[in-house]
């Protein structure tokens, strides 16, 4: 089992909305999978928003419409942001190569 500074942010909250960690040897498991995809599909949503987000700027804009751009592009950031905090969690938690050039 791995300590608890070697969980995984999952990129999903509980029902209460609070962190969901996993705790696993195996990154190409299931749930190691299905973190991955979903982390996928979050970025990608991002990115598309963003996207949206620059055509919108650059026409008059409906008021009501750059609200729901605005929500929506609050909860890419909250879950852009958990991906990269889970990465780098991973990052720092890695063995280093102590080997020089």
């Amino acid at each position: 089992m791995m300590t608890s500074n070697e969980l995984r942010l999952l990129p999903w909250t509980g029902p209460d909305g609070k962190p969901c960690f996993l705790s696993t040897d195996d990154s190409d498991g299931y749930m190691s999978r299905l973190a991955d995809n979903i982390e996928s599909l979050q970025l990608g949503t991002a990115t598309e928003l963003l996207d949206q987000a620059i055509d919108m700027l650059a026409t008059d804009t409906a008021p009501d419409d750059m609200r729901l751009l605005a929500k929506n592009l609050t909860g890419a950031l909250r879950d852009t942001l958990r991906v990269a905090t889970s990465r780098g969690h991973r990052l720092d938690s890695r063995p280093t190569d102590r080997s020089s050039c």
